[in-house]
Order: structure tokens, then C-alpha cells, then sequence
């Protein structure tokens, strides 16, 4: 009986550790760079990189993968470590307004010599990293906001070793 107590107790602590752990369901076709996790979207869509508003926009966040949609196509271009719009042409992502508490990041002209726009992707990891600190990657807030019938969360910079794996591990797709 004390094994079988002991069984329990161990599987109650382990289980609600990975239970909660899905993986996204993603219709989005395209290049995309997506969070491993679901991460608690309403549709099971997962979180990708995307343009705040509708279309063409200076400002990133994390949305919902929509099934159709340009806005959330991104590619990652591991010879410059940049970001770039598959869709908008010659705009990448950059870290260039860090004192923005929920802004941070834009889309702007694509410019290799820009530090504020290199990224180094981690595969081993899934961490998408600040080029300029290794030590800082690019994550999402804890918040969900409702964006019409998606949701959207802030697409941040915060140091690696404080993140919870679900808010930095990233998919980079196409």
C-alpha cells in the first residue's frame, strides 16, 4: 500500500507539470515563427509573430495564427540573423524601442549593419535571442488581449534564464 501511495503521490506531482503542455494546431500557411506551446489560446491556433493592427503596421506582437492572413508571415534568414515580412517587402523585425514597456519591437527597413535588428536562433533550445546579448530572448506576456475573434499577447525582451520554457521556445516554420 506504501508504494502504491508513493505512486500516486509521485505521478500527481509530475503529471500536472506536463499535463497542461499542447501543442498548437497550425493552419497558417506560409513561413511563420510560431511558440512551441499553445500557451493558452482559445482556438488552439498558437501564437505568432505578427503585425499589430491590420496589414502593414511599425509595431510587432505576439497573435493568434490566423488561418488566412500576410501579417503573421515571417521568415527567419539565419545568414544575417534577421526577421523579415515575408509579405512586406524589405521590412524586418528590430529591438528598437526598448524603453517601450509593450512595444519594443518594430518592423522597420531591413538593414544588416542595424544591431537592434540581429537574432540568433538557438535550435537546441528554441530561444529566439537578442544578437547584441545572447543572454535576452524574445518572449511573450503573461496577458492575453482579445484582437477581434483572435487574441494577442505583447511580444517582449526578457533575460532567458527567467523564462518559463513555454514563453521563449520558438518554431521557425517555411
Amino acid at each position: 500500500m506504501k508504494a502504491l501511495t508513493l505512486l500516486c503521490t509521485t505521478a500527481c506531482l509530475v503529471l500536472p507539470a506536463t499535463g497542461f503542455a499542447q501543442t498548437p494546431t497550425i493552419q497558417t500557411e506560409g513561413p511563420i515563427i510560431h511558440l512551441a506551446e499553445n500557451l493558452d489560446e482559445a482556438e488552439m491556433l498558437g501564437w505568432c509573430i505578427d503585425t499589430e493592427g491590420r496589414g502593414q503596421s511599425e509595431q510587432l506582437h505576439a497573435h493568434s495564427c490566423k488561418p488566412t492572413g500576410d501579417d503573421v508571415l515571417f521568415s527567419y534568414l539565419p545568414d544575417s540573423n534577421m526577421i523579415q515580412s515575408a509579405t512586406y517587402d524589405d521590412v524586418c523585425m528590430a529591438y528598437n524601442a526598448p524603453e517601450d514597456a509593450e512595444n519594443p519591437f518594430g518592423l522597420i527597413a531591413c538593414d544588416p549593419a542595424d544591431e537592434a535588428q540581429t537574432f540568433v536562433y538557438d535550435e537546441a533550445s528554441m530561444e529566439i535571442r537578442l544578437g547584441t546579448d545572447g543572454t535576452h530572448c524574445v518572449t511573450v506576456s503573461q496577458t492575453i488581449d482579445n484582437a477581434g475573434p483572435y487574441q494577442s499577447r505583447d511580444l517582449l525582451l526578457a533575460a532567458c534564464d527567467t523564462l518559463e520554457p513555454s514563453f521563449k521556445q520558438w518554431v521557425i516554420q517555411g
